[in-house]
């Protein structure tokens, strides 16, 4: 994000789309910064002027830390949950080519594509983990529960080759 919205470009697309943009102001939750909800408990958003496109411009050129031990953000609960959430969808997919067949395909396909609901920031991207793990959960009982004695055709093996 701190790379696309300190592009020249980005400010260019938002001339040419709206009339007079002025002053870009940003309403964010930066989890170094922002204060909890009380009631909710989720990180409330802030406001932020235009001397943040200067912040996420100096964040961007530090973007070769990302995922190493001097990243500054990488050990939050979020960055720490995205990491064990790819191993864990790794396996879940390993798992599902191992006794993949004609009948199971559909389903393998569906379990697969539950992650592509995980999407946003902070609260959001929890809410939307939280959907995806019961919807794997439902669909892993299905596939427990279906005949695995179909056999497995080369249009299969084809497509997990």
């Amino acid at each position: 994000m701190a790379r696309l919205f300190s592009l020249p470009a980005f400010r260019q697309q938002l001339e040419a789309e709206f009339e007079n943009v002025g002053e870009i102001r940003f309403n964010m939750a930066p989890p170094i910064l922002a204060k909890r909800d009380p009631a909710t408990g989720e990180l409330k958003k802030r406001e932020f002027g235009p001397w943040m496109l200067t912040a996420l411009g100096i964040l961007a050129r530090f973007r070769w830390l990302r995922g190493g031990a001097l990243d500054p953000f990488g050990k939050t609960e979020e960055r720490r949950t995205e990491r064990a959430l790819i191993d864990e969808y790794e396996a879940r997919i390993r798992a599902l080519l191992g006794e993949l067949n004609d009948r199971s395909l559909p389903l393998a396909v569906e379990i697969a594509e539950v992650a592509e609901r995980i999407r946003g920031f902070g609260h959001v991207k929890v809410r939307h983990l939280s959907e995806a793990r019961t919807r794997w959960q439902a669909l892993e009982q299905q596939w427990r529960q279906r005949d695995v004695q179909a056999p497995v055709t080369e249009l299969v093996r084809e497509k997990v080759a």
